[in-house]
């Protein structure tokens, strides 16, 4: 049975305020991608050049039929918020479960057997942290094509070194452990001991490492759109949205501030879902 597991407690998570406000705006955020198409107010690709660029309510302009305004073809700026909201959440999520399932499975072997395979392992780990994770993504999006699952791919192959590094350090303290000893000395395959005995105590490192790179593959997913070579139009990506109002931020600043503020709320919701986690997982961390 897993050690941490009986060291979680309610009790404990009453003073952990990082994970109840990362968890809280995450919540919000998610409630907004997944009932966007009942929360919008119109079709966040419906063009109407009529409208074009309406600030917000909040402006002696603005009007209550578009409450954050539109952009420069007159799409409900509110309306792409929401939508934008699920391509990245969509990504972020993507990311992290292809990069966690590439290293967490090189680290546990790395960890586990040690040997060749942690010699094999850190020539990977360390071959793939000489490589800018930035400059492989943009030639690589740029020669096999801009689409949202090609920069799920790309970036799913390119963010594991972390995952990597961190599982083949706990498991080689599990492996240590004598629930480890007991399971071997029963009989136990090999497989049945790293899925039953050591990957569930080193979940909780797994889960803080998911948080931290799913935060980081929205950014670099709104840098490649930023670029123009990560979520192609009309799709209403946030770094797309920033993307396309860049020429327009000194006339009409909203179009930049809104799905800009939108973005940092994202990723500092997910760091402080993220550090509470470590804090509540973590016994030592706690107090």
């Amino acid at each position: 049975m897993p050690g941490w597991i009986h060291a979680f407690g309610w009790p404990d998570m009453k003073n952990n305020k990082a994970l109840y406000v990362g968890c809280g705006l995450l919540l919000i955020i998610f409630c907004m991608a997944i009932f966007a198409p009942w929360l919008s107010p119109h079709d966040p690709y419906f063009q109407d050049l009529t409208y074009r660029t309406v600030p917000p309510v909040w402006y002696e302009q603005g009007t209550w039929l578009h409450p954050l305004g539109t952009d420069q073809l007159g799409r409900d700026y509110l309306s792409r918020l929401f939508y934008g909201a699920r391509i990245s959440l969509l990504i972020g999520a993507s990311v992290a479960v292809i990069s966690g399932l590439i290293g967490c499975t090189m680290g546990m072997l790395a960890g586990y057997f040690g040997g060749r395979i942690d010699m094999i392992v850190s020539f990977f780990v360390t071959t793939r942290l000489s490589m800018p994770v930035i400059l492989v993504a943009l030639a690589t999006v740029a020669l096999v094509g801009s689409s949202m699952w090609v920069v799920i791919m790309v970036l799913g192959l390119l963010k594991w070194d972390r995952f990597a590094v961190v599982m083949r350090s706990a498991t080689q303290q599990v492996r240590a452990m004598e629930y480890v000893a007991a399971a071997q000395s029963a009989g136990a395959s090999t497989l049945r001991i790293l899925l039953t005995e050591v990957l569930p105590n080193v979940l909780p490192h797994l889960i803080v490492i998911a948080t931290l790179e799913a935060a980081s593959a929205i950014l670099l997913e709104a840098a490649l759109s930023f670029l123009g070579l990560g979520v192609q139009p009309p799709l209403p990506s946030w770094g797309l949205m920033i993307s396309e109002a860049k020429s327009y931020m000194f006339f009409s600043f909203w179009l930049i501030a809104i799905p800009g503020t939108a973005l940092a709320v994202l990723i500092f919701a997910i760091n402080l879902a993220g550090d509470g986690l470590h804090q509540w997982l973590t016994p030592q961390e706690r107090g």
